[in-house]
């Protein structure tokens, strides 16, 4: 079930809601058949419902999107990256736990 806190995205909606987004967003690049993926997306929750209005939480499922990926260079999933007003900020692979997480978002909102 997707959370109300976190966008989905797909190539197309990509620029708009990311690239043109001003503020702080989170893009989390996964896949349905992804382990680690699957563990996380609960911690995306809490996070997505804990920053809400704050930070914008966004997925992008590699599988049905391929060029926002390949544009980025995404080649290991999960991968999570950061956006301040459209830019990436900083990229991190694999999993976090929530507190790194929200510490992270925190320190690039200051």
């Amino acid at each position: 079930m997707a959370s109300p806190n976190i966008t989905q995205l797909t190539d197309a909606t990509y620029s708009s809601e990311i690239t043109g987004h001003k503020g702080l967003a989170l893009v989390d690049f996964w896949a349905p058949w992804c382990g680690p993926c699957r563990a996380f997306a609960p911690v995306l929750d809490d996070v997505a419902q804990e920053v809400a209005g704050q930070v914008k939480v966004a997925k992008l499922d590699v599988e049905a999107n391929e060029i926002v990926p390949q544009s980025l260079g995404i080649r290991s999933i999960p991968t999570l990256v950061f956006y301040r007003d459209g830019k990436v900020v900083d990229i991190h692979v694999g999993a976090a736990p929530k507190a790194s997480l929200l510490e992270h978002l925190k320190r690039l909102a200051a």
